[in-house]
């Protein structure tokens, strides 16, 4: 039987501090690039999102509780389209600000 780390060791305090800390920064520009292509994204998901906020599903194709369920997937993945094919500019704008950032400039 094993017993639980107790607070008062200090090898958890370290061990917990190590779990915490920041990952490493690393300058790999295709890296900076995905993040910066994830973020826009989800921006466009998110304005996707907005823009059919108003549509309404009724009718005769009225997708019910499946349709409610599977929406934002499907917005997700307008999203990742929509970024992979160019998107707004954010992802360039993102990953030049990341890789600044990154340099400590």
């Amino acid at each position: 039987m094993t017993t639980a780390p107790s607070l008062a060791d200090p090898t958890f305090a370290i061990q917990a501090a190590q779990a915490n800390k920041p990952p490493a920064h690393s300058n790999d520009p295709a890296k900076a690039k995905q993040a910066a292509q994830d973020f826009e994204a989800q921006f466009l998901s998110q304005m996707v999102e907005h823009m059919f906020a108003g549509v309404g599903t009724g009718g005769m194709f009225d997708g019910g509780h499946g349709e409610e369920m599977f929406r934002s997937m499907l917005f997700d993945q307008y999203g990742k389209a929509l970024a992979r094919a160019g998107g707004v500019g954010i992802a360039d704008a993102v990953q030049r600000e990341i890789l600044r950032v990154q340099e400590g400039k």
